[in-house]
């Protein structure tokens, strides 16, 4: 039997890890998303376990499907029935943009519906680390990682920027045993108050202006300045509103400024890599 288990430590082992590659999943993941996508939304419920955290109740479903196996993490918050602003289409529509903008950050997710209720089904990837437990544990970054994961969290904070994720706290910051990072925990995203048009949540201008995001990748850069309705529209279907993608525009405006001005004070060799 065939067990393809899409968690880090597995695919470390067999693929190994490429530190040059700007993605946290290696190529050879990457590739296999559409395998894992299909999966989480035919393969066969074998056994569901609730997980032990989270306010959005998320349960962790096993599938198989021919000699396939895997797991996801489902969750279905909606509006403010889980005690604030949750949205599991969110998820989906963050994972499409990740894969829009080339970041290879965001597990596999996609629309799935369990027990008679739609959310969202995110590929389960183990994750060993939270920067909470680092923080309180005083665990150090190696030296050889630092300055990458550096770039790793300056990448995050600015797509949390562009998506206005209100939820990225310390718990949701984890890590792989070899310290890459990957996002999860979306369903408070693409906020559209005013709160969260007049001013990114990170940056030099931002709501939390002493976390910046000092240097990006040049792509990453030329994705965002690309972007358009029309290219958001077609990438996240009906995941998002009109009213949620216009807001991700605004925000773009505002964090292609903070970078223009970075290039212009800094220099562009310096900002981008």
């Amino acid at each position: 039997m065939k067990k393809g288990l899409f968690t880090i430590s597995i695919f470390v082992s067999i693929l190994g890890l490429s530190f040059l590659s700007l993605a946290q999943f290696t190529q050879n993941e990457l590739a296999e998303r559409a395998k894992w996508e299909e999966l989480l939304k035919k393969g066969k419920v074998i056994k569901s376990q609730k997980l032990g955290q989270g306010v959005t109740k998320p349960r962790r479903l096993f599938l198989k499907k021919g000699d396939l196996e895997g797991s996801g993490v489902w969750k279905s918050p909606s509006g403010t029935d889980a005690g604030m602003f949750d949205k599991w289409e969110a998820e989906v529509a963050a994972y499409r943009l990740d894969k829009l903008l080339g970041l290879g950050m965001v597990p596999p997710t996609v629309e799935r519906r369990y027990r008679g209720r739609k959310g969202s089904f995110q590929l389960y990837v183990t994750l060993a680390l939270s920067e909470q437990k680092r923080f309180k544990e005083n665990i150090p970054i190696p030296p050889d990682k630092a300055e990458y994961l550096e770039k790793m969290i300056y990448l995050a904070r600015a797509f949390d920027s562009l998506i206005a994720n209100t939820d990225r706290s310390q718990q949701n910051i984890r890590y792989t045993e070899d310290w890459r990072l990957i996002l999860i925990d979306h369903s408070r995203s693409f906020r559209t108050s005013r709160r969260h048009t007049d001013k990114l949540i990170y940056g030099k201008y931002g709501q939390k202006s002493k976390l910046r995001f000092l240097k990006l990748p040049r792509a990453f850069v030329e994705k965002i300045r690309a972007l358009s309705y029309g290219k958001i529209r077609s990438v996240v279907g009906n995941y998002l509103t009109s009213t949620e993608i216009e807001a991700v525009l605004t925000r773009r405006i505002l964090l292609l400024k903070e970078i223009d001005e970075m290039i212009r004070e800094r220099g562009e060799e310096d900002v981008l890599y």
